[in-house]
């Protein structure tokens, strides 16, 4: 057995795009699946899963908490509410490889954040779907110092890798937390591959000279994590995310904005595509 690799294409930013265009286009650029948020759009879920099923894409889920709340209370109903109706989108010929659950937030306390976990896994003992907690800005994921306590005493904890994130809140490439850095690669079993820098988390181009440092510091994180996969013979999932405005800007760029994601995100997965394969 051998580790496969397989890029997703991000939903985000296309929701304007007819499906059926979109999962055209999508399985022509050679993409394995998708990642959706499905609670970002209103369509018709069934249609969703037919379509993947025609063009044989793959989807995995990414979902964060977005109802209004004004207790950890109401904070944690929303996140059981959202994930109970997120799993049923699946049929018998199609469900969602994971979740990357973008959980908490950056000021919950370790009581808070371990409700938030052992829903999650309740969630993925029920219906036999993992759950990677992803690392991002605003949840309680938010930074490398901030997870790998967690990490520590929660050795089967899984992880929706995003360097970019980190880099941009500690405002450093994390060159002195390389032992938190190491315990999240450990974890991960997805990576986002958007590519940010220390001052913000997502670069201009990341095919621009002036970001070659920005690039290579994700790179060796990508790198370790790819060949960990590959050691422990696991499948390896990646999706380029570079996301629309306000992530993107649009500055003097010549072509939209939705056409210059696209671009950025293709760059990227065919940057990775020749490195792995």
């Amino acid at each position: 057995m051998s580790s496969t690799l397989k890029f997703l294409c991000p939903r985000w930013g296309f929701e304007e795009l007819p499906w059926p265009v979109f999962l055209k286009r999508v399985k022509e650029a050679n993409y394995a699946g998708i990642e959706w948020f499905p609670f970002g759009e209103n369509c018709d879920h069934q249609e969703v899963l037919d379509l993947l099923k025609y063009y044989d894409l793959d989807f995995a889920i990414v979902m964060a908490v977005i109802k209004p709340y004004a207790t950890f209370e109401q904070y944690l109903e929303g996140l059981k509410q959202d994930l109970s109706q997120l799993m049923e989108i699946r049929d018998e010929f199609k469900a969602p490889l994971f979740f990357s659950a973008q959980t908490g937030r950056e000021f919950f306390n370790d009581d808070q954040i371990q409700a938030c976990l052992d829903l999650c896994d309740q969630f993925e003992a029920q219906y036999q779907t993992p759950i990677h907690q992803e690392t991002h800005r605003n949840k309680w994921t938010y930074a490398a110092h901030r997870v790998a306590p967690v990490l520590a005493t929660h050795p089967d904890l899984k992880l929706t890798l995003d360097a970019s994130h980190w880099f941009c809140v500690s405002e450093s490439y994390l060159e002195d937390q390389q032992a938190a850095v190491n315990s999240a690669i450990a974890h991960a079993r997805h990576i986002h591959a958007r590519v940010g820098s220390t001052q913000s988390s997502q670069v201009w181009d990341p095919a621009d000279a002036e970001y070659a440092d920005a690039l290579a510091a994700h790179v060796q994180i990508w790198d370790k994590w790819v060949n960990l996969m590959k050691t422990n013979q696991m499948p390896i999932t990646i999706t380029p995310e570079f996301g629309p405005a306000p992530y993107m800007v649009k500055g003097n760029r010549t072509s939209s904005l939705r056409e210059e994601q696209w671009r950025i995100n293709l760059w990227m997965k065919d940057f990775l595509q020749k490195r792995y394969c």
